[in-house]
This record gives structure tokens, C-alpha cells and sequence, in this order.
């Protein structure tokens, strides 16, 4: 199995400890993006005059185009240096902050989060400079768990701070907290890292891009699209996801015609048929797709709503519910990290596949009629999930990456992370809605239960993925 062994001198410890910092700097800034303005959105639409839906639609936007940066931007950091683009997304981040911070109107703010969406490949571009700065397993591995525990949100600070700020002093507020860290993470990684190209000299591929873009981009609208139908069949909804449907499976047969012609493609298609590249992907996507909409939709709106759960308020939902999760994936993702290269990557991430079916056995069997056995479930599902099986998901990633086109899986895996979340919210409300007629309880009760199977899914697919030989102890 040919891994990611790029021969690069190791960083000293101190030298290690920088660029963590400045790494995790870079994470968190990304991360603030993605999950700080979630309590202030109904704030947002009352400033800026316009209703909930159009300020849902600015988030959708913002992930769609994290999404799309994801799947070229570790591939052309390998090119012209991952160092230079880190800090060119981190500029940029902030100038869409800005651009957010003044919109007089939704459009202003639509740009301002299309801007900032270019923060998106930041997970991935981190650990691929950590694993070429620090080649040591052991090491790399507490690290990578460090930087990747971010991921699941910033120990549920972001969230409650992003309340504060709004309720405070109004949603630009946490635009200029934006503008700050992200100017900060610029800095950061300009002073304190080095720069890698393992591929310069080589062409980008900038053909195939647009056509990877463009069918990723499609396929990700046309589930956002067809989310609307939860509430009802529209024909022109209908009809404009299966546009796009077509529009992408157009777009991606042009992505492969094209890879195949070209000298230097942006994936070889040799590399798409191993199990070291689609194993980890499906993985992925059945992954998110069973839990993340349990998680950040069913299980909160159950808890809070009155008459199936337990009418609970939103901010206590927070404390009971989400912040537990975000904690615990916090603390358990360096351990999990240190594990996985001792243990096995592999071993870790199955151990939390089958920690989170565990948690959401709880929540289906115990969780329903009992709010302290809720939190049980969702804080086993932080420490299994948010703390063992992302980060593993994420790390294996980088680990099984082809030597000769580091930055092609990171990419490809954001880019299943986000369509994995798509699908999720696309799946699990449409069978909300669907078993409407058993009862409220039930209808929750079988969400969860579908979310259960395709975890399952997703555990056998996990089976597949081979050994990351390189990355482990021997």
C-alpha cells in the first residue's frame, strides 16, 4: 500500500509545539465559521430585515462552497506550497468576515460567507503539513487528535459565545471576532510553520477541477433542494433537483474522460478503484450520514419539543445536549489519536463505529422517556463519535493518501464529510416527516432507529479499509 512518506527533515519538539499552535489557531478559526453563528441566526434576520430561510440559505452556502475548496485546495498546496495557501484561505477568511460584518442587506451577507467558505479545506491542509512536519507516529497521531478535536466544535465554547455576542451586541460582533482570529491563524502559520510542496513543478489539472467542482457542487444543491420536499411535493423543486442531478452526473463523466487524457490528472484513476481511497469515503459518508443530523437536529428538537419530549428550552438543550458532546470529543480525541498508532487506526475507529451504535441504542431504547439517559446517550455518542470515530475518519484520510498525490484523499474525504451531512439532513427529517402518522414518539423513534442501521452501514464498510502501514507502530 503506497502511503503518504513524504522525506522531509522532523521538527524539533519545541518546534512541534509551534506549529500545533499555529495549526490549531488555523482550526479554530475555521471552526468558528462553521458552528459560532448557529445561536445568533434568528438575531441575524431580525438586523438584517429578512426571514429565517434566507438566512439558512447563507449557512447552505457557506458549506457548499467549504466543500468545493476542499476538493482542489490540499491538491494544489502540494503544487505551489501548502504554507502559502493556509495562509492566503486564513486572509481571505478574514476579508469575507469583513464583508460580512458590513452587509447592509442578505446579499452583502451571502457574499461575505461565500468568501469565508474558502476556510473549508483547513482540517486537512493542517494535517497534511503536521504529518510532513512530524513524521514520528506516536507523536503525529497526539497531535493529529489535538488539531482534529476542534472539529466537532470548540468544547461548546464557540456555540455559547456566539449567543453572548449576538444577544450582546448584535450579530456583526461575531463577525469581528471572525476578523481577529483569523488575522491571528494568518500570522500564526506565516511565523511558526514551514513550507512543504512535495509536487512542485507539477501542472494543476485545472480542467478537471471545474468538472469535480461542478458535479460536487450539483449533487450537493440538488440535496439541498431536494430537503425542501420534507414539507411537501413542489413541482419546480422537483424539477430543478433533477436538473442539477443531471447537471452532475454529466459534470462527473467529464471528470473522468478528462482524467484519463490528461498528463498530470488531479487523480489518477487507478487510485479511485483501491480500497485505500473509496473504503475510507463510503465510510465516511454513511457515517455522517446515520449521526450528524441525529445529533445537531432529531435529538435536540425531541428534547425541546413538548409534547413527545421532555420541553426543554433551547439553552438548557445546549448545556444538557450539546455541550457535553463537543466537551467530551475535545478530551477524548488526543487520546484517540494517541491510540490509533499503537492500537491501530483501524482498531480505533471501529471500537467508536461500535461505541456510537452503542449510544444510539441508548437514545432509541432508554433516551425517549428519560432525560438523563439522553444526555448519557449523546455524551457515549460525543466520546465515540465527535472523539474517536471523526477523528479517525479524518486521520485516515491523510494516513492512506497516495505518495504521489498527498493532498488527493484530504480533499476528497472533506468533500464526503460535507456530502455525508447533506444526505443526512436530506434522509433522517424525510422519514420524520414520513412516519408522521405512527405519533410523534414514534416517528422520533424510527428516525433514530434509521440513523442506527446506516451507522451499522457504515461500520461494515469500515471493514474494508486496509492497514495504514506507514502510520503505525510496528
Amino acid at each position: 500500500m503506497s502511503t503518504l512518506t513524504e522525506k522531509a527533515p522532523a521538527v524539533s519538539r519545541g518546534g512541534a509545539a509551534a506549529l500545533t499552535a499555529a495549526l490549531l489557531t488555523a482550526c479554530v478559526a475555521f471552526q468558528l465559521n462553521a458552528s459560532m453563528l448557529s445561536p445568533a441566526l434568528v438575531t441575524m434576520g431580525e438586523e438584517l430585515g429578512t426571514d429565517q430561510a434566507a438566512i439558512g440559505l447563507s449557512q447552505t452556502w457557506f458549506f457548499t462552497t467549504a466543500a468545493l475548496f476542499s476538493l482542489f485546495l490540499p491538491r494544489l498546496s502540494d503544487v505551489v506550497g501548502r504554507k502559502r495557501i493556509l495562509v492566503i484561505m486564513m486572509l481571505l477568511t478574514a476579508v469575507g468576515s469583513v464583508v460580512a460584518a458590513l452587509a447592509p442587506n442578505i446579499g452583502w451577507l451571502f457574499a461575505g460567507r461565500i468568501i469565508q467558505g474558502i476556510s473549508g479545506p483547513t482540517v486537512p491542509l493542517a494535517l497534511l503539513m503536521l504529518r510532513s512536519a512530524v513524521p514520528n507516529p506516536r507523536r503525529y497521531g497526539v497531535l493529529m487528535g489535538l488539531i482534529l478535536a476542534v472539529n466537532g466544535g470548540v468544547a461548546g465554547v464557540d456555540s455559547f459565545l456566539g449567543g453572548y455576542l449576538a444577544e450582546n451586541h448584535g450579530f456583526r460582533s461575531i463577525f469581528w471576532f471572525m476578523v481577529v482570529l483569523a488575522v491571528l491563524a494568518a500570522a500564526a502559520v506565516a511565523l511558526l510553520t514551514r513550507e512543504s510542496k512535495p509536487q512542485a513543478g507539477t501542472k494543476m489539472d485545472w480542467r478537471g477541477v471545474f468538472f469535480i467542482v461542478v458535479a460536487v457542487g450539483a449533487l450537493l444543491t440538488a440535496l439541498n433542494e431536494a430537503a425542501k420536499l420534507v414539507s411537501g411535493i413542489d413541482p419546480a423543486t422537483v424539477i430543478l433537483s433533477l436538473v442539477l442531478l443531471a447537471v452532475s452526473a454529466a459534470a462527473f463523466y467529464g471528470f473522468w474522460s478528462t482524467e484519463k487524457r490528461v498528463a498530470e490528472p488531479m487523480v489518477q484513476l487507478e487510485h479511485l478503484r483501491q480500497r485505500a481511497t473509496w473504503a475510507p469515503l463510503l465510510t465516511t459518508v454513511l457515517t455522517m450520514t446515520g449521526i450528524f443530523a441525529v445529533i445537531n437536529g432529531i435529538v435536540p428538537a425531541y428534547v425541546q419539543a413538548a409534547g413527545p419530549g421532555f420541553g426543554v428550552g433551547p439553552t438548557q438543550t445546549a448545556l444538557l445536549i450539546l455541550t457535553p458532546y463537543a466537551l467530551l470529543g475535545w478530551i477524548f480525541g488526543p487520546i484517540s489519536g494517541r491510540l490509533a498508532p499503537v492500537w491501530g487506526y483501524n482498531k480505533v475507529l471501529r471500537i467508536g463505529m461500535l461505541g456510537s451504535v452503542a449510544a444510539l441504542l441508548v437514545i432509541v431504547f432508554f433516551g425517549m422517556d428519560s432525560l438523563p439517559m439522553m444526555v448519557a446517550g449523546t455524551s457515549l455518542l460525543g466520546i465515540m463519535y465527535a472523539g474517536t470515530a471523526n477523528i479517525m475518519l479524518n486521520g485516515l484520510g491523510v494516513v492512506l493518501s497516495p505518495a504521489g498525490n498527498p493532498g488527493f484523499l484530504p480533499g476528497m474525504n472533506a468533500g464526503a464529510f460535507n456530502l455525508g451531512a447533506g444526505l443526512s439532513f436530506l434522509v433522517l427529517p424525510a422519514v420524520l416527516v414520513g412516519t408522521s402518522s405512527l405519533g410523534d414518539r414514534a416517528s422520533y423513534v424510527t428516525v433514530v432507529v434509521v440513523g442506527l442501521l446506516i451507522t451499522v452501514a457504515a461500520f461494515a464498510a469500515s471493514l474494508l479499509i486496509p492497514k495504514p502501514v506507514d502510520a503505525e507502530v510496528k
